[in-house]
């Protein structure tokens, strides 16, 4: 069923409803989504957007979640015992109001090359200084299949603000691949 606009508060949620971002991190085992996701459901609310992984050891996340406003203190509280568990670490922040620009530019980039210390530091600087906001980064370093040498791929959605073009962003990222000795692609999203 699809609710019609009018059902929604102005900043997108429906009304009653709190929105939270939980921040999760706990050594990797099994049954901490479910954990997790066991507390959520327990005060009637909805999951809805996460990213979670596993690295070296630890699990971690993100995860969106909404809950009616009666019920949203007592959901905060009830994620404390996760730790005291020994399972997860979980802070609760309430969803901003700002949603992303939709009319926004987007730009996919895909990074690889040899591994080297500051990679994501002089990427994200070079995008920073042209206010380039990255809404997502997946990054991860490998085996080289010949050669046996580390390369870091990275993966990322960019968010160009009005004024900034696609085909400046590009420039930059080609100039600083050539410097930093990586292949860099950039493309508008398919779709």
């Amino acid at each position: 069923m699809v609710l019609p606009s009018w059902a929604f508060t102005d900043d997108g949620r429906l009304p009653g409803m709190a929105r939270l971002v939980l921040t999760v991190i706990g050594d990797d085992q099994a049954g901490l989504v479910d954990a997790l996701s066991g507390v959520v459901a327990s005060h009637g609310g909805n999951w809805d957007q996460s990213h979670m992984t596993q690295l070296a050891g630890k699990f971690a996340g993100i995860v969106l979640v909404t809950v009616p406003d009666r019920n949203a203190d007592a959901l905060v509280i009830d994620l404390g015992p996760l730790r005291e568990q020994g399972l997860l670490d979980v802070t609760a922040e309430l969803a901003s109001q700002d949603e992303p620009d939709v009319e926004a530019r987007r730009l996919t980039m895909h990074l690889v090359g040899v591994d080297h210390p500051g990679i994501v530091h002089d990427v994200s600087h070079a995008l920073a200084s042209h206010g380039v906001s990255i809404e997502t980064l997946e990054t991860a370093t490998s085996s080289a299949p010949m050669s046996g040498e580390t390369l870091f791929t990275a993966d990322a959605v960019l968010a160009l603000p009005i004024g900034v073009s696609a085909e400046a962003v590009t420039d930059v990222l080609e100039k600083l691949a050539h410097q930093l000795m990586v292949d860099i692609d950039v493309q508008e999203p398919a779709g």
